[in-house]
C-alpha cells in the first residue's frame, strides 16, 4: 500500500495520543480510550484576551473591615518639688508725651551789634477756624572790615493768615508788609578813598506790603485757586506792581483724568530815572497761560505728558508774542525703591520782577530794566532710589536754553551825584544762554534724631553775546547736619561752597576807558548752632556763622562779616 505524506502526518499523532492513553490506563485512570480526529490546529486571537482592571474587586470579608488597634502604657505618678513662681509683667519704658504748643518767641543778641527776634502766634476760632500772626526782625551794625561806608542792615516784616475749613472746600486769606534797609557799601578800592566815602549817602531801603489768597475744593472739577497782589518800592522813588491768579482743575476725557492749570500774571512798574540818563524807565508784562497735563500711571510707570501755551503782551511797548512749551515728565521703577529712572523736557516763560532781583541782590541799583525770560526747553534726566532704610540719593543732569536770561552784572563806574555810581551796586545784563549742568545728593536719616544732607553742582555755561555769564558760579557743594543728642541737647550746621564767578568792571568816563573781567574766588562758608531744652517750653540756643572766618565776597566789591556769634533763647506757650 503506498502511504502518502497526509496519511504519515495524521498518523505520526494518533500513535503519541495511544501512548499517552496507555500510561494513563496503567495508572488506573478511568478515563475510556477512544479516537480522537483532529480537524484543525488551535489559533488564537486578539479577542480571546481580556483586560485587567487597574483596581481588582476584592470579594473577601476579611479585608473589607479594619481591625481595630489598641495601645496600652504603663503610667505611675512621679513625685515633683517644682513650685512655678507667679507671673509678673514686663516693664517698657514709656517716652514721655511731648507738649505742642501753638505759639513761642524768639530772641537772640550777637557779634557786629546783631540782633534777631521773632514770634509766631496761633489761634484756633472755634473748630474749622485759625488766625495766624507772625512777626520777625534781624538786623546788624555792619562795622565790616576795610568797608569805607555803612555796612549795617535790618529787615523787619509781618504776616498774617486767616483760614475756614468748610465741609467741601477750605479757603484762607493772607496779607503782610516788610521793611528793608541796607547800604551800598561796596565801593571801588583803591579808585576811591575816606574822603570820598564820606560825601556819599549809600543807605537805601524798600517796601513791601501784599495780600491775596488761596481756596482748595474736595472732590470737586475744581481743584484750587489763588490770588496774589504785591506792592513793592523803595526810596528812590520807584514802584512796581504784580498781580498772580492760578487756577487748577480736572476734566474727565474718554475714562482718563486730564489736569488744566489756567494762570495770568501781570507786572507793571517804574523806575524815576534810568542809570546813565535822566529818563524815566518804565515796563509792563501781562502774561496769560493755560497747561493741560494728561496723567498716566500704570505699576512702575509714571508719565506726564502736556503742553503750555503762554501768550505774552507788552504794555510799554503794544508789542505781542505767543509762546508754545513742552510740559513731559517721566519715570520708572526699575528696582522698588532702590532704582528709579526719571525724565522729562519741560519750559516756561519766567516772570522777572525787581522785586525778585532785590531779594536775590539787595545792591542792585533803582534803574533796573525789566523783560522776561523765555526758557525754551529744560532738558532732564536722572537715577534716584534708596541705598538702605536710612539712605537715599539722587544723580542727575539737565541741560536748558534761554532766551533772555537775567544777569547781574557790576555797573559802570560814572561817579554822578547819586551814591549808587561807584561801583558799589549791580545792573541787568540779558542774554541767550544755556547752561549745561550735573548733580549728585545723598540724604542719610539713621533715626528720628539725625539727619545728614550732601549735595554737589556743577555747571556749565555758554553765553551768545556776553563774554561771560556773569555771577554764575561753576560749582556749588553743601552739607547739612540735624542732630537731636537727647531729650535736651540738640545741634546742626550748614556748609556751603561756592566756586568761581566772573563779573565786569568799567569806567567809561575816563579818555581812555578802561573795561576788564574780575574773577571773583571761590568761598566756603561754616554755620552751626547748638541749644539745650531747659524744659518744655524754655529753650537756649548758640548760634555760629561764617566760622572759617573768610572775609569772601558774595558780589563784587561786597566783602561780608567775619565769624560771628550770637545768643538767645525760645519761649513756647499756649493763650
Amino acid at each position: 500500500m503506498f502511504i502518502t505524506k497526509k496519511q504519515i502526518t495524521l498518523l505520526i499523532p494518533s500513535i503519541l495520543i495511544s501512548v499517552f492513553a496507555l500510561a494513563q490506563e496503567r495508572e488506573g485512570d478511568t478515563i475510556q480510550t477512544g479516537v480522537i480526529d483532529v480537524v484543525k490546529p488551535y489559533t488564537p486571537t486578539i479577542s480571546d484576551a481580556f483586560k485587567v482592571k487597574e483596581t481588582p474587586s476584592l470579594d473577601d470579608t476579611d479585608t473589607a473591615t479594619k481591625k481595630d488597634v489598641k495601645y496600652n502604657i504603663f503610667s505611675f505618678p512621679v513625685a515633683s518639688t517644682f513650685t512655678p513662681a507667679k507671673g509678673k509683667a514686663a516693664v517698657v519704658d514709656k517716652a514721655k508725651k511731648v507738649k505742642l504748643y501753638n505759639n513761642y518767641a524768639t530772641l537772640g543778641v550777637g557779634t557786629y551789634t546783631t540782633i534777631l527776634g521773632e514770634a509766631y502766634l496761633n489761634h484756633a476760632i472755634g473748630r474749622d477756624q485759625a488766625f495766624s500772626a507772625y512777626i520777625g526782625h534781624h538786623s546788624s551794625q555792619g562795622d565790616i572790615d576795610d568797608v569805607l561806608t555803612d555796612s549795617g542792615f535790618s529787615d523787619s516784616k509781618l504776616n498774617l493768615n486767616y483760614t475756614k475749613n468748610n465741609r467741601d472746600y477750605t479757603w484762607s486769606l493772607l496779607g503782610g508788609f516788610q521793611h528793608e534797609t541796607y547800604n551800598w557799601y561796596g565801593l571801588q578800592q583803591p579808585l576811591f578813598n575816606q574822603a570820598t566815602a564820606d560825601t556819599l549817602d549809600v543807605g537805601h531801603s524798600f517796601t513791601t506790603a501784599h495780600v491775596g489768597g488761596d481756596i482748595m475744593f474736595e472732590d470737586s472739577v475744581f481743584k484750587s485757586g489763588s490770588l496774589l497782589f504785591r506792592r513793592f518800592g523803595d526810596d528812590y522813588g520807584s514802584g512796581e506792581n504784580r498781580l498772580k491768579v492760578n487756577a487748577l482743575g480736572t476734566v474727565e476725557i474718554r475714562d482718563n483724568e486730564v489736569d488744566v492749570e489756567v494762570f495770568a500774571d501781570y507786572l507793571g512798574g517804574s523806575f524815576d530815572k534810568a542809570y546813565a540818563v535822566p529818563t524815566a524807565l518804565n515796563y509792563g508784562n501781562f502774561i496769560v497761560g493755560v497747561a493741560p497735563t494728561f496723567k498716566l500711571n500704570n505699576d512702575d510707570l509714571s508719565v506726564s505728558l502736556g503742553v503750555k501755551a503762554v501768550y505774552l503782551n507788552d504794555t510799554e511797548a503794544s508789542q505781542s508774542k505767543f509762546f508754545i512749551y513742552p510740559n513731559i515728565a517721566a519715570s520708572y521703577r526699575l528696582v522698588d525703591d532702590v532704582l528709579i529712572v526719571f525724565g522729562g523736557v519741560k519750559g516756561g516763560l519766567i516772570q522777572n520782577s525787581y522785586y525778585d532781583f532785590a531779594d536775590e541782590n539787595q545792591f542792585v541799583s533803582p534803574n533796573l530794566f525789566i523783560a522776561p525770560t523765555d526758557q525754551q526747553y529744560n532738558g532732564f534726566a536722572g537715577l534716584k532710589g534708596k541705598l538702605s532704610n536710612a539712605m537715599s540719593y539722587t544723580v542727575s543732569g539737565s541741560y536748558k536754553s534761554e532766551k533772555n536770561k537775567a544777569l547781574f552784572v557790576n555797573n559802570d563806574i560814572t561817579q554822578t551825584s547819586e551814591a549808587y555810581t561807584y561801583g558799589n551796586s549791580f545792573g541787568i545784563a540779558y542774554d541767550d544762554v544755556t547752561t549745561l549742568s550735573v548733580a549728585a545728593e545723598l540724604n542719610v536719616d539713621i533715626n528720628r534724631n539725625f539727619t545728614l544732607g550732601i549735595k554737589g553742582e556743577y555747571f556749565s555755561y555758554d553765553a551768545k553775546n556776553q563774554m561771560e555769564a556773569w555771577n554764575l558760579p561753576d560749582i556749588k557743594g553743601s552739607v547739612f547736619v540735624d542732630y537731636q543728642i537727647n531729650q535736651q541737647w540738640f545741634a546742626g550746621a550748614n556748609l556751603y561752597y561756592i566756586g568761581e564767578r566772573k563779573d565786569q568792571f568799567n569806567i567809561p568816563s575816563l579818555i581812555t576807558p578802561m573795561t576788564g573781567v574780575v574773577t571773583l574766588d571761590a568761598y566756603f562758608d561754616a554755620n552751626a548752632h547748638v541749644g539745650y531744652h531747659i524744659n518744655d517750653r524754655f529753650s537756649v540756643f548758640a548760634k555760629g556763622n561764617n566760622l572759617v572766618g573768610e572775609s569772601y565776597t558774595k558780589w563784587q566789591n561786597t566783602p561780608v562779616q567775619g565769624i560771628q556769634f550770637l545768643a538767645g533763647a525760645t519761649y513756647k506757650f499756649d493763650f
